[in-house]
């Protein structure tokens, strides 16, 4: 992986606090490891490795690394485990929050939470990663998209559900209240999916 720009919390990965105007390398992801997919939040960093695991860099005042701290990291920091035999196939960083869909299509969440943007029923900060509550009756998420303080999901049937802040009703529900488990929009017209 490298990266460049801001640099204050290490979220450039390189072992320092240093911006760079030119991509930089990060440290190392492990031995033998590579990524297979990146996002960027607004101050952390996030990879899913060629072993479905995920690694995590940068800001973590919230726990958005998931690696069961709140400390800055300057370097690729594992996250905790995604569950037993689970591995990431997708995932987003919002603002201070960061959501993958693992291999078996639930969903898994960390970070700032105060708007129930971790979809998993409370309005707790979590650093480690934390299974969303369901997504409905045999419902798995196929896409996720994460902004500042909510979270959106593609569903396997191509319905939509939200979760989070929801003031101008950015969770399509047909509501301006926050939810904190995962919420299904209201219909995309008539024999639409997402």
């Amino acid at each position: 992986v490298s990266c460049w720009g801001k640099n204050d919390n290490g979220e450039l990965g390189d072992g320092t606090t240093t911006s760079q105007n030119t991509p930089t390398q990060t440290s190392s992801l492990g031995t033998d490891r590579t990524a297979v997919a990146i996002t960027a939040g607004y101050a952390h960093t996030c990879a899913i490795l060629d072993d479905g695991s995920v690694s995590c860099w940068g800001y973590n005042a919230n726990g958005h690394l998931g690696d069961g701290t709140t400390t800055d990291r300057n370097t690729p920091t594992q996250t905790s485990s995604l569950g037993t035999d689970r591995t990431a196939v997708a995932i987003n960083a919002g603002g201070y929050h960061t959501c993958a869909i693992l291999d078996d299509g639930s969903v898994s969440c960390w970070g700032y939470n105060v708007y129930g943007q971790l979809g998993d029923g409370t309005n707790t900060d979590r650093n480690t990663p934390t299974q969303t509550s369901s997504l409905g009756t045999d419902r798995t998420a196929v896409a996720i998209a994460v902004g500042d303080f909510h979270t959106c999901a593609i569903l396997d049937d191509g319905s939509v559900s939200c979760w989070g802040k929801n003031n101008i009703g950015q969770l399509g529900d047909g509501t301006t209240t926050s939810r904190n488990t995962p919420t299904q929009t209201s219909s995309l017209g008539t024999d639409r999916t997402a």
